[in-house]
């Protein structure tokens, strides 16, 4: 390991342009576990608003493209509409089961207290 202290010197941001987190580095840890490389670390595709404005954006793309005469370009942009929306109705799944999970502990826990402080109350 390199004890050498790093100086270094802040400088303003130009151009919007934004330094990305993190770094690839040789040991793997940013592949997913299907071998990609993790091209999208701010985790927009984690949010389900992000992936759905995504979504939208690019079926508008593709009906611009189709109304301009272009189908094959139409074509890519409802490709990657659909990926969208695959990716939506995922997160949604997740969302819904997470709530249904959450439901579930809810409506156990009080029985189970209940069940607790009846069988204190029959001992005593």
């Amino acid at each position: 390991m390199n004890n050498r202290r790093r100086n270094f010197r802040s400088r303003p941001q130009k151009n919007n342009f934004r330094r990305r987190s993190g770094s690839l580095n040789s040991s793997g840890s940013n592949i997913n576990s299907n071998g990609n490389l993790n091209f999208n670390r701010n985790g927009s595709m984690n949010n389900i608003h992000n992936v759905e404005k995504t979504m939208q954006k690019y079926q508008q793309l593709a009906k611009d493209a189709q109304s301009n005469g272009d189908p094959v370009l139409a074509q890519n942009y409802l490709q990657h509409a659909d990926h969208y929306l695959r990716r939506y109705n995922e997160l949604n799944d997740r969302r819904e089961h997470s709530v249904e999970k959450q439901i579930t502990e809810d409506k156990s826990l009080p029985q189970d207290e209940t069940v607790e402080n009846e069988t204190q109350q029959a001992t005593n």
